[in-house]
């Protein structure tokens, strides 16, 4: 192990004197920055920077009482992360599993979501995409994620999965997908899922559905076969109907949440491209939480709206995001096995969590 970098021992202690006298925001920041920096060159020097932010958020929930669940939830996925960097450290160990007992005392959710440097807490994750000039930061910031650099204002989110590698049916990995969300393009759809994200509904879900060539779906919230979901927002759709049998208009009240749906948005122009991100639906009009990814070996342009196509007739699905990191792991999942002549994963191809970036 090459010898700790005299600028990291000083951005550390300074950030530890910093959530010492209650500054935790200030020990973020020197922590994103300087000390993330220095802890380039090895993967035990990043897993102790991260392990002292996850100790600033634990600092922050103990002030800030109302945000207590989130810094908390934050810290522990930071704790994660560093562990998946130095795996044998027992004192980070020991540290997060202090956490999950005070997170159980205070009944907090474990499912939180994985984080990339929200609120300036560094998490390894991504790869930096820059400037020519920056080239030789990258190393350095390898896994600190592309949200510095991103100038678009649409949304972004982070989904973390496991599987079961295809090239090796004996070991389980670990992937990250980053995707970008179409707000003015799809806005509903965006928002709802958003809605869902925001509610960790998607977390500890599967991808139910694999077809090597043509697409992998997930987002069944409900029922985790395909067979239920439901949208994260009203929007005056009940199963694709706007009202009942006795002609009365569905309200949020009326309508059981179960067939929440989001009208289609299907007529943006936006395609079925390698890496799309689209709504799944039973019909026109019902779409919900379930969604899919277009492997990089799959144009479907028949599920493309077109001018003149009937919808009703022949299905169009609304695509409102597009992944930007994280393809192969997509093209990865296309490929798992399958229950013999079906569409179902052999083993669970597990989405651990989605969390905006």
């Amino acid at each position: 192990m090459p010898p700790v970098p005299s600028e990291l021992i000083a951005a550390l202690k300074e950030a530890e004197n910093a959530i010492n006298s209650g500054d935790s925001e200030n020990a973020l920041e020197i922590l994103r920055s300087t000390a993330w920096d220095a802890a380039a060159e090895s993967n035990h020097y990043r897993a102790r920077v991260l392990a002292l932010a996850a100790e600033a958020q634990i600092a922050m929930g103990e002030i800030e009482t109302g945000a207590r669940r989130r810094h908390w939830q934050r810290a522990l996925k930071n704790y994660q992360k560093a562990l998946k960097l130095d795996s044998n450290n027992k004192d980070i160990r020991r540290s997060m599993n202090k956490l999950i007992s005070m997170m159980d005392e205070e009944s907090i959710s474990l499912g939180g979501g994985w984080q990339i440097f929200d609120d300036g807490n560094p998490t390894p994750l991504g790869v930096v995409v820059i400037m020519a000039s920056m080239i030789a930061f990258l190393i350095a910031f390898k896994f600190a994620g592309e949200v510095f650099e991103r100038e678009s204002t649409n949304p972004f989110v982070t989904m973390e999965v496991s599987y079961v590698h295809p090239s090796d049916p004996n070991t389980r990995v670990e992937g990250t997908i980053i995707i970008e969300l179409y707000q003015d393009a799809a806005p509903k759809h965006v928002e709802s899922f958003l809605s869902l994200v925001d509610e960790s509904k998607y977390d500890f879900t599967i991808f139910h559905r694999v077809i090597d060539g043509f697409m992998v779906q997930g987002g069944d919230i409900e029922m985790l076969s395909g067979s239920g979901g439901y949208s994260g927002e009203w929007y005056g759709y009940c199963n694709g109907q706007t009202h009942d049998g006795n002609n009365q208009q569905y309200t949020a009240e009326t309508c059981p949440l179960k067939d929440w749906a989001v009208p289609g948005e299907h007529t943006n122009g936006l395609k079925h491209v390698p890496g799309a991100l689209a709504a799944a639906h039973g019909g026109l009009n019902t779409d919900g939480s379930q969604f899919y990814l277009v492997p990089s070996d799959s144009t479907p342009s028949h599920l493309d709206w077109n001018e003149g196509k009937d919808c009703s007739a022949s299905s169009c699905h609304t695509v409102y995001g597009q992944v930007i990191s994280g393809q192969d792991v997509v093209d990865a999942i296309s490929e798992v096995a399958t229950a013999s002549g079906g569409d179902k994963p052999t083993q669970d191809v597990r989405v651990i969590s989605v969390v905006r970036s």
